[in-house]
């Protein structure tokens, strides 16, 4: 009867394919029988046949989209951010095309699915910061605060950018030293663009004596900035101005605003200082410095005179008809009380 049953559902190709197992088929096969090993070879086939063809049809319009996303970012933006947006929009249109075929060819995706946001999970935490300086580099490349070959101050870094990358940008300070900053810290802190502007405004402060004249003085400045034409950017909100600043305890502060191009800057600053000084030294008007004067009155200074030639014996200081004799011998306390009896005052005084 059992062979009876297998003759039948081996007449029946359609049938057979669909019940008979794999052991079944090797056992048809061993009998002679074709037709259950061509209904199941069909049934494996086909499918197979099928996956393939669509995962290669979407490995083309994953290759398509992706060149068509990231040549336009590669032209107007950036080539590191292009060639990124190309490589996500392939990678993850051929996640979902597999995952697509598998859910079509009858296995389970569910359990796949599962594990795979598991993995992500796990990798994003353990790589929590480097995903934190891959966010910042997309959005530096994407707002461009700054250029290649642009001079910033960030992260506590002052250098030339020499390459912007999707986790670090690259620094060359002024003494010649390369810096690897992570993107998290540049994007976190202040950037300040260095070079951003084509002109810039330097400036040079300087105190003059008490005694000079006001519009001497001022010429002075004047003449110095004039002196630097090849330096000086003229126009609206240019050149240059003598500003006098406040006046200091020790001096009359002025300020000296001088505008020059980006790239000299450094050597504007440097040569106007320089010119500054040259022209003050040639009207004769002088930089003061604090200095401090002590003035005694009455027997003390014969006192103090006695005192250097004859130091052992000490002197008195007269206060309300009281002396208070400085000894050195006397202790550090007695010293110092005796000491504060002496009043100095502060003078302006030009060198």
């Amino acid at each position: 009867m059992a062979n009876e049953q297998l003759a039948a559902d081996a007449s029946s190709p359609g049938e057979g394919s669909a019940e008979l197992g794999l052991y079944d088929t090797f056992v048809a096969l061993s009998e002679g029988n074709w037709e259950p090993a061509l209904g199941l070879l069909t049934d494996i086939a086909v499918p197979a046949i099928l996956a393939l063809l669509g995962l290669g049809v979407s490995y083309l319009v994953a290759k398509l989209l992706a060149r068509l996303i990231s040549a336009p970012i590669c032209r107007k933006v950036d080539e590191t951010l292009g060639r990124f947006a190309g490589k996500f929009v392939f990678n993850g249109l051929m996640i979902c095309a597999v995952i697509g075929v598998a859910s079509t060819v009858g296995l389970n995706v569910t359990s796949f699915a599962a594990v795979l946001a598991a993995a992500g999970f796990a990798i994003g935490m353990a790589f929590q910061g480097t995903l934190g300086n891959f966010a910042a580099g997309i959005l530096l490349l994407v707002f461009r605060p700054f250029r290649v070959g642009d001079v910033i101050n960030a992260a506590g870094v002052v250098g030339k950018v020499n390459e912007i990358d999707l986790f670090t940008i690259t620094l060359d300070t002024p003494d010649n030293r390369r810096i690897i900053v992570p993107n998290s810290a540049v994007s976190a802190g202040t950037i300040e663009n260095v070079t951003f502007h084509a002109h810039r405004r330097t400036e040079v402060a300087v105190g003059v004596c008490y005694t000079a004249d006001m519009d001497a003085t001022r010429a002075a400045l004047t003449a110095a900035a004039e002196s630097l034409p090849d330096l000086i950017v003229n126009g609206e909100g240019r050149g240059y101005a003598i500003i006098l600043s406040d006046l200091g305890a020790s001096s009359v502060n002025w300020l000296v605003r001088f505008w020059t191009p980006s790239s000299k800057f450094f050597e504007a600053k440097e040569r106007l200082t320089q010119a500054v000084k040259a022209e003050l030294d040639a009207a004769g008007i002088s930089i003061p410095y604090p200095q401090l004067d002590v003035h005694f009155k009455g027997q003390l200074d014969r006192q103090l005179t006695n005192f250097a030639a004859a130091p052992q014996a000490g002197f008195a200081v007269p206060q309300g008809g009281e002396s208070a004799a400085i000894n050195p011998t006397m202790g550090e306390a007695a010293c110092n009380e005796a000491a504060a009896r002496v009043r100095p005052r502060l003078r302006n005084r030009a060198s």
